[in-house]
């Protein structure tokens, strides 16, 4: 299996993408707290190329505000539990948020909000997997691997497009 990167630009700065011959791996932001050494990334390829033209095409639709979800192929690594955690996340709602111990409870253990956090922290798809859209109970922005800022700034840019209104049939 073959490990490439490239590195697009966008709103909040460049954006490192990481990926296989067929999924995204991982997506940092510039000074990612959590972000593997440069070298441990493989070959540095056009944007274009593979999986990162799907990636780099739908970032693009978020960040201009015509998409919620991502449908890319990604491959994340991690244990059984940070699997768990990053699937919780991809079921928080675009322009909502969670607490930790949601997440916590909905794994079916309210007392692994620490773990849960951890876990949330070493999200490798920042954006993709919205770890964004966690917040603590008292609803303060805590810890991003981007930076609060870029939290904030997220989350002003998906509350900031309207929900779809319902159909009113006469």
């Amino acid at each position: 299996m073959t490990t490439t990167w490239t590195e697009i630009d966008s709103p909040i700065g460049a954006l490192t993408l990481i990926a296989t011959d067929d999924a995204l791996r991982a997506l940092y932001m510039v000074d990612h707290r959590h972000a593997p050494s440069v070298e441990t990334y493989g070959d540095r390829v056009a944007a274009g190329d593979g999986v990162f033209a799907a990636a780099t095409e739908q970032l693009g639709e978020y960040f201009d505000g015509d998409r919620r979800e991502f449908d890319m192929p990604t491959a994340p690594v991690g244990t059984d539990f940070q699997l768990a955690v990053w699937n919780q996340l991809r079921q928080i709602p675009y322009g909502q948020t969670w607490t930790y111990g949601r997440i916590a409870a909905r794994l079916g253990n309210a007392r692994a909000v620490r773990a849960v956090g951890l876990a949330n922290g070493r999200n490798p798809l920042s954006i993709v997997v919205p770890c964004h859209r966690v917040i603590g109970a008292n609803g303060a922005m805590t810890g991003f691997g981007g930076g609060i800022e870029r939290k904030e700034y997220l989350l002003g840019l998906e509350k900031a497009v309207p929900a779809a209104q319902p159909v009113l049939f006469a």
